[in-house]
């Protein structure tokens, strides 16, 4: 049971959130660590964010059948009640929600009502079954961490943490979209009306151009404003620009999957160097 309750959290998501929110705090400390509000602001962060998760899972638990991916999760299979996983969300929402509220800042409470708020209402229960916008509305939620982070120390939104806010959200719609398109026909099959299923897969490889073209003068936006060194600058320019040039090349490939496969793992990758670099090449 324990584990059924665990994976209801979505771990692999948790653990991406999490870095991201440590990464945020790390930039808008310049090194000079409060390790008490880094944890009060972690835990936070993390009880709102699986509470998020658990939700999510607990209404999608009847079309998660339809998926090969999902239907051995604890709701499809009767591991779980839906009545207890509904409290379990509720209960981690409204304890993370009180420890940033309480131990951080308002800013941050604020910041994790809304994403939760987003990704609960309008991402999961609305969008997520009736429109392709889910997958760009969805990312303001996810875009959220990072801002947290940075605002646990700063307790204000400035100019850093609108960079922050951009670049995640920037990565998140041509990284799903390659997962989208990996598993378009499961998609289709569940009734999920996600971009390649709905306009097509050609038209959802348009539509992640822009988004990781503009990553570009975003990750140099952290480097003029001063937040990172020259070495996070030329390895993200470059990480942008062949992640860029991967996703162009997608408009001629023959293999759609095998393109989606490679592109999913270079935006995997990407921001994971690029979060190790904003903590490493921050500027004191």
């Amino acid at each position: 049971m324990l584990r059924d309750m665990i994976q209801l959290t979505k771990p692999r998501l948790l653990q991406l959130n999490v870095i991201a929110a440590l990464t945020g705090f790390w930039i808008a400390s310049k090194w000079d660590i409060d390790w008490s509000l880094l944890i009060w602001m972690l835990i936070g962060s993390t009880l709102t964010i699986a509470s998020a998760c658990v939700i999510n899972n607990y209404w999608d638990r009847e079309l998660d059948l339809n998926m090969e991916r999902t239907k051995n999760r604890p709701l499809p299979t009767g591991r779980l009640s839906p009545r207890l996983v509904l409290i379990y969300g509720i209960v981690l929402g409204i304890a993370g929600v009180a420890l940033l509220f309480t131990l951080t800042n308002a800013v941050t409470g604020w910041l994790g009502l809304i994403g939760w708020g987003v990704y609960v209402g309008v991402y999961t229960i609305w969008l997520k079954r009736t429109s392709t916008w889910s997958t760009s509305v969805g990312g303001i939620s996810g875009a959220m961490p990072p801002i947290i982070g940075y605002c646990a120390v700063t307790g204000e939104i400035d100019m850093g943490a609108c960079i922050l806010f951009a670049v995640l959200f920037l990565w998140q719609p041509p990284h799903f979209w390659s997962l989208g398109i990996r598993r378009v026909e499961e998609y289709r099959a569940a009734g999920f009306p996600l971009l390649p299923v709905v306009k097509g897969i050609k038209r959802t490889k348009l539509q992640m151009i822009p988004y990781v073209l503009l990553l570009i003068p975003a990750v140099i936006l952290l480097f003029t404003y001063g937040y990172v060194g020259y070495v996070f600058l030329a390895v993200s320019v470059i990480g942008s620009v062949a992640w860029l040039i991967h996703t162009v090349q997608g408009l001629y490939t023959k293999n759609d999957e095998k393109w989606a496969k490679t592109n999913f793992f270079i935006s995997v990758n990407y921001l994971m160097i690029v979060f190790i670099l904003m903590i490493v090449n921050t500027t004191t």
